[in-house]
């Protein structure tokens, strides 16, 4: 006669391990770019936010003043100044002020903002731009 098994072979933990292992390998990556996105979030944020200053900075000025500004890093600390920022507005935990860059206006005064990534430590690479029609592309 045989006897009842109270437990589990050696192959059945050997399959759940593996189909563990299996899920585990699909689900990082999909978990690194939900991580990476909420990342761009915070760019995303402040070139929104760039973008607010620049169109209230081109409802001060004329329009000639207002492109001038068009292809300037906010790193630099005379266009915070323009805008109305402090070096601090702009210090995110993954992004710095030198990594926006107003790459265009159009003629409403609505900034084109570009984003690079990578210069803090754990921040995203590559870089996006928010485009004057408000799409965030990434470049």
């Amino acid at each position: 006669m045989r006897r009842k098994s109270n437990g589990f072979t050696i192959i059945e933990l050997m399959v759940v391990i593996l189909i563990i292992g299996i899920l585990a390998a699909i689900a990082a990556p999909l978990m690194q770019a939900r991580v990476d996105k909420s990342k761009w979030s915070e760019a995303c944020t402040s070139a929104g936010t760039i973008r607010t200053a620049v169109r209230n900075y081109a409802s001060e000025v004329n329009s000639a003043t207002v492109q001038t500004l068009a292809g300037k890093n906010l790193g630099d600390i005379t266009i915070q100044q323009v805008l109305n920022f402090s070096p601090q507005d702009l210090e995110g935990t993954f992004f710095s002020p030198g990594d926006y860059t107003i790459t265009s206006i159009n003629s409403d005064g609505i900034a084109a903002i570009t984003v690079e990534g990578g210069s803090k430590d754990d921040s995203p690479s590559g870089s996006y731009t928010l485009q004057t029609d408000g799409k965030w592309i990434k470049q």
